[in-house]
Order: structure tokens, then sequence, then C-alpha cells
């Protein structure tokens, strides 16, 4: 008897249906059985790879459009003129972040007459508020009726606000002049804030309202927040001689900081309480960082301005790694031109194109030696904690080839 061939089979409605007649039935029922355990296992690994590579490769799962995944809300702390304009400008370009320059400003603003202590807890709602996208926070503090989200402080410096949903003439990964911005997206309802803010997967804030890190810790220990802190710090002595050059714009500020002490200090001596209640500030909030739990501890990043104008692209790439973001090519090149280029900036409150290192050295050049004494005064424990070394006398001060950093041993 000659071998039985054995036809091809066909599913219909669950049943195996042989097309030919005359083949040995159990012969053919083993050969597909194993045949058909063969496809099946095949086509299990199919689905498999299938789903993997939609897990991987598919857009809800590129940065920023992650929708199940909790946002990382990140605070930039510092203080008035210390470059955190800058970094505020580092992540704002981001195309995976939403950022808001000093939100708290409409706190102070609607609240002058108090004074900075006073205003930290209204300050410390507000930025929780918008961190998780709740913008009726605004309501105490802007006019009733229609508004536009140009009503929020420096709105321009938002690419988030400048691209879409907020704002249809630009790309979102596009880095985008805050003056172009200005221009075609002020007249934005206030509503697409939210829904902007709702898309990101990193909501950062920049503040300079905060005078401890005591008022934080709620907001470090909150499981609605995934918040991590950078905290910038910069030469006394550099904020000093750039306060100089902005003190009309910043005469309000200086009030509400100064408190009940204004009418008592003599207008030359009142830059000098500044810088006292400044330095003071940022030295308690790194110490109080030094002694947070480990959990949370690892949520705190130092920097100097100094190191960072010094090599732009390291301490980028680490402030991006912390904050759980990639450094893109476009990115990079950004960072790059705008450090190096020519010239102390065309703004003192602007983020534009000039030679960083010329800037963070600018105080040497041009402030009195008798007032860097004055501040070296004021601010020496703090300048001896942060690693800044003091100018022992005019000649020091003015030799820009000696370097007046010491190593900072940064956790």
């Amino acid at each position: 008897m000659g071998s039985a061939i054995c036809p091809t089979p066909v599913l219909e409605g669950g049943v195996i249906s042989w097309l030919q007649e005359g083949c040995l039935l159990a012969s053919c029922t083993m050969f597909w059985v194993k045949k058909t355990r063969l496809l099946v296992l095949l086509a299990l690994q199919s689905l498999v790879f299938l789903l993997l590579f939609q897990q991987l490769y598919s857009p809800s799962h590129s940065p920023g459009l992650t929708e199940k995944s909790s946002p990382v809300h990140v605070l930039i702390l510092s203080s008035w003129r210390s470059g955190s304009s800058f970094v505020g400008q580092l992540f704002s370009q981001h195309p995976d972040v939403f950022y808001l320059m000093e939100p708290a400003w409409h706190v102070w603003t609607t609240l002058s007459s108090a004074n900075a202590g006073q205003l930290q807890m209204a300050v410390r709602d507000l930025v929780r508020s918008v961190f998780l996208c709740d913008m009726t926070v605004f309501d105490a503090y802007m006019a009733q009726g229609p508004r536009k989200q140009s009503r929020i402080f420096q709105w321009e410096t938002s690419r988030a606000l400048c691209s879409p949903p907020a704002c249809q003439f630009f790309n979102r990964e596009s880095i985008i002049p805050q003056t172009d911005c200005k221009i075609l997206c002020g007249k934005q309802p206030f509503t697409v804030v939210e829904e902007a803010c709702k898309s990101y997967s990193h909501v950062v804030l920049k503040e300079v309202r905060f005078f401890n890190l005591k008022t934080l810790h709620p907001l470090l220990t909150d499981p609605s927040l995934n918040l991590h802190i950078i905290h910038l710090v910069r030469d006394p002595r550099a904020v000093f001689r750039s306060r100089q050059h902005t003190e009309q714009e910043l005469m309000r500020d200086s009030h509400i900081v100064l408190g009940n002490q204004w009418d008592r200090i003599t207008r030359e001596d009142q830059p000098y309480h500044l810088m006292k209640t400044i330095c003071q500030s940022q030295e308690e909030i790194y110490k109080a960082a030094q002694v947070l739990p480990d959990s949370l501890r690892e949520r705190y990043r130092l920097i100097r301005y100094e190191d960072l104008v010094k090599d732009p692209l390291t301490q980028t790439s680490n402030l991006y790694e912390f904050a759980g973001l990639p450094f893109l090519p476009q990115l990079q090149t950004w960072v790059h031109n705008i450090t190096q280029g020519k010239g102390m900036g065309g703004h003192a409150f602007y983020t534009n194109s000039r030679n960083a290192q010329d800037v963070a050295q600018a105080w040497r050049r041009s402030l009195p030696h008798d007032k860097v004494i004055r501040i070296q005064k004021v601010c020496k424990d703090t300048m001896k904690l942060l690693g800044y070394l003091p100018v022992l006398s005019e000649k020091e001060q003015r030799n820009l080839s000696l370097d007046l950093l010491s190593t900072l041993e940064i956790p």
C-alpha cells in the first residue's frame, strides 16, 4: 500500500476539513497535530514580538507624550540675578517640558503689603497647584473677566505656551525666541495654559521667592508630586553687581524682602542688607538639604552658575539626567551658541547669545574694590560654604587668571 497523501487543512467554523479522500487517518492526524502546534507557537511568538515592538516604539511611549506615567516636577530654586533665567531656558526649550518663570510674582504683586516670610505659604500653595496643572489658582491673583494666557508673568519665556496645543504658529520641537512668541501667541485664551501643561511629561518652575527649605518640605513629601529641586547659586559679588544694574526693576521685591527694615536703613546700606538676607537664605537652603533623609536628598541638586558657564554642555547634560530628560542634538547646539557669543547680552532679563564666562567675571572688572570688600564681609560664611574665594587686594580682583572657585564636593 502506498503512503497516504495528507491534504492541506482549512479552518471552517473551528473544524479541520480534509479536501482529499483516501488518506490514512492516524498518520495524518499525528502529522497535522505536530504541524499545527508549530504554527500556533510561531503565531504566539509573532504576537509577543509585535506587542513588545508597540510597547517600546509607539508614540505613546515617547518622551513628553506618556499618559499613564506620573509627570516629573522640577523646581529651579534660586535668587534674583543669579542666572536663573538662563537655567530656566535650558529647560523651557526642551520639547518635553512645560515651563513657567516665577509664577509667584503674582502672589507678591497682589499681596505686596506683606513681607517675604508672610507670603511663603501662599507662594508654596500656588506652586503646588501649578505643578498639578491646576491653573484656577491664578483666580485669586488676577482680575475677573475674560483672560488671555498673556496675563501670566513672563509667559513668552515658556516655549510650551508658544507651541501646540497653546499656540499653533511654532513647532513643539523648535527653539522659539520669546520676542517672536510675544508677537504671535499673545491672544490665546487662558484655558490653553492648563491644556498645554497636562500634555507634558515634565513641569518645571523657576522661583526666586523661597528663602528656606522648610517651606518646601511638604512638597518634597507630597505623594501627588514627583518633586526635584535644582538649587542654583552664584558668587554674591556677581549678584551684587547685577542687582545694581537692575535696581529699579527689583525695587518692589527688595521692599518686600526688607519689610519693616526698609525705612530704617539708609539708601546706601539697603543693597548690603538685601545681600545679607539673600546669602543667608542660600546658605540655609544648602545646609537644610544636607540633613534630609537619603530618599529626599537625592532629589536635591546644587549647581554653581560659574561651573555651569565654564562647561555648559557637560553641566546641562548633568541637569537633564537629574530630571530624567534626554539632551537632544538641537539643544546641544543651542546651549553652545547661547553661551559662546560675544558681549554681555542685549537685555538683563532676556536669555540671548553672550559670552557667558565674561558675564560671570564682569564684577571683577567693574565693581569698585571697596564694595567687593564689604560684600565679602556680609556674605563671608556663605562664600566659604559654597566655595567662593575672597580677593585680598584690588590687584587680585582684577587678575582674571586667578581662579576664585574652590572645589566643591556636591552630594
